[in-house]
């Protein structure tokens, strides 16, 4: 029997307290040299924490951290990167109006003689980790001008570019495609085979099964066990997630349809760029029904739901919800005509980090009865509402009066869907709505998704995450360059045809391809 791999990095009883939360008890983990440990847990179950400890954002109240066999003190993320220890954040630490090479050596300067900044070396170094690993980046492009990809790549550079040799991943396939993710995974081998060691957090199970060579999951801030890809299946770490069965499939019957609520017709919205990125799109979604747009990311997507929701201006066509024009609403406009809105990026667009959750759990009703007196808030209703959602939707938080910004990325994301599901709408608009959830909380959302669907409201779906929109959905519109290319019933979608039309291949050409085959 071959020896194991050395360890490349452990923690040993790692510790670490906040005002009312034990966030990390105990915590034992080992990370072995050219692996990727998979870290899983549910949302709030102390993974963030535990990363932010080895990185050196936090310090532990007790334990110690190992790099190969010895003892590290980490005080700051500096004193990690030293110890060779990397990390690509969930929420990249990006300075969009910065180049790829500006951004890489940030921190890291690297300086001519006479002190001078000397980027020509700085870039070429880029180029050469980029050729080395397979991290294919322009280094003289802006940063808001890459696509998110792209983006987290350049995060793994700058990572590498410290001569990091273990690197942190947190949850980096959250706001990646499929076939973004299937380039990440790529990366991930080609550092693997140059000896680089990995922990992989993420809640899609069937990645973590693909790639990963161990599993540890967390469960209320303890170790809850560990598990073996090859002999686990997505239920056996769900269960051991969440502590009980979870049902992975959506548990829904046949759709009633009733009256249309949202009719689009012929909208044109133009980009940040000022580019036309709805280009002359229709569509209609029935109360009673589940419409799920499919598309790969950046086809025009984020533009519709900011155009429907208010929060950006139409440059012609028309979006009418309940028989009213609403084409060029405000926010405020299009929530009282009885729209609820899950945005895709819940820090710029869903909550208010600096505010506590009581108050991010009223942002569209602060101002009207019971949470307003006049020209006085009721602070009481407010309190009582907060502490019935909170409970209802298993906010894992110390407090209703803790700020939202403190929460992990899944917490704040339950505290917006509490928020918008629980007023009277009419139409669902929610784009993204489990990403970076755990399968707890994901089948939870789709309950109530489901729910309302039932109840006879009318729900738009937005996501990249196949497996959400064929469990979710009634009807498929995919969405390619700016259009929907066609809809489809779910009884005539196969995976095969969604994937070809969301890169663009018609139909009729689907149907060739499937005979040809």
């Amino acid at each position: 029997m071959a020896d194991s791999p050395p360890v490349a990095l452990e923690v040993r009883g790692l510790t670490k307290r906040f005002p009312g939360v034990l966030a990390n008890d105990h915590i034992n983990i080992k990370l072995l040299k050219g692996q990727v440990l998979g870290l899983l847990g549910e949302n709030g179950a102390g993974k963030s924490t535990l990363m932010n400890l080895i990185y050196g954002l936090y310090a532990p109240d007790e334990g110690e951290i190992l790099v190969n066999g010895q003892v590290i003190t980490v005080k700051n993320a500096n004193d990690a990167i030293a110890a060779g220890i990397g990390m690509v954040h969930q929420h990249f630490q990006l300075v969009p109006i910065l180049s790829v090479t500006d951004n890489i050596m940030l921190g890291n300067e690297s300086l001519s003689i006479g002190g001078f900044l000397n980027r020509r070396a700085a870039r070429q170094r880029i180029v050469d980790i980029s050729k080395q690993y397979g991290l294919e980046v322009d280094p003289d492009a802006l940063i808001q001008d890459l696509p998110v990809g792209v983006q987290q790549r350049v995060e793994i550079i700058k990572a590498l570019y410290r001569k990091c040799d273990i690197l942190i991943l947190d949850e980096p396939s959250a706001v990646l495609t499929p076939q973004e993710t299937e380039g990440l995974f790529e990366i991930m081998r080609t550092l693997l085979s140059r000896g680089v060691s990995i922990i992989f957090i993420s809640h899609k199970l069937k990645e973590v099964l693909e790639i990963c060579d161990q599993i540890t999951v967390l469960r209320l801030g303890k170790v809850a066990g560990e598990a073996d890809p090859k002999t686990s299946t997505e239920e056996s770490l769900a269960s051991m997630m969440v502590g009980r069965s979870v049902l992975l499939e959506v548990d829904k019957g046949e759709s009633t349809l009733g009256e249309e609520v949202l009719s689009i017709k012929d909208l044109c919205v133009r980009d940040d760029r000022k580019l036309l990125a709805v280009n002359h799109l229709s569509l209609e979604v029935r109360g009673g029904e589940i419409l799920g747009v499919a598309g790969v990311q950046g086809n025009g997507q984020t533009e519709l739901v900011e155009a429907i929701t208010g929060l950006r201006t139409v440059e012609s066509g028309h979006i009418i919800i309940q028989y009213k024009d609403l084409t060029h609403a405000n926010p405020r406009e299009v929530t009282e005509a009885g729209v609820a809105h899950v945005p895709e990026d819940r820090q710029k667009n869903g909550m208010v980090a600096t505010f506590p959750i009581k108050d991010n759990l009223v942002l569209q009703s602060y101002y009207i009865g019971p949470y307003s007196a006049g020209i006085l808030a009721n602070e009481k209703a407010k309190d009582e509402h907060a502490r019935e959602l909170v409970k209802k939707y298993d906010v894992r938080t110390p407090s209703i009066y803790t700020n939202i910004g403190n929460l992990s990325g899944g917490n704040q994301q339950k505290v917006i869907i509490a928020r918008e599901f629980s007023r009277d709408n009419r139409l669902l608009v929610a784009a993204q709505p489990t990403r970076g959830l755990d399968v707890g909380s994901i089948e939870f959302i789709h309950k109530q998704i489901v729910s309302m669907r039932d109840s006879g409201m009318a729900v738009l779906l937005i996501s990249t995450e196949l497996d959400e929109i064929f469990s979710l959905s009634d009807r498929i519109a995919v969405m390619y360059a700016g259009k929907i290319i066609e809809t489809l019933p779910i009884e005539d979608a196969t995976r095969e045809t969604v994937g070809l039309l969301m890169a663009g291949v018609k139909r009729e050409k689907t149907e060739k391809v499937a005979t040809h085959d």
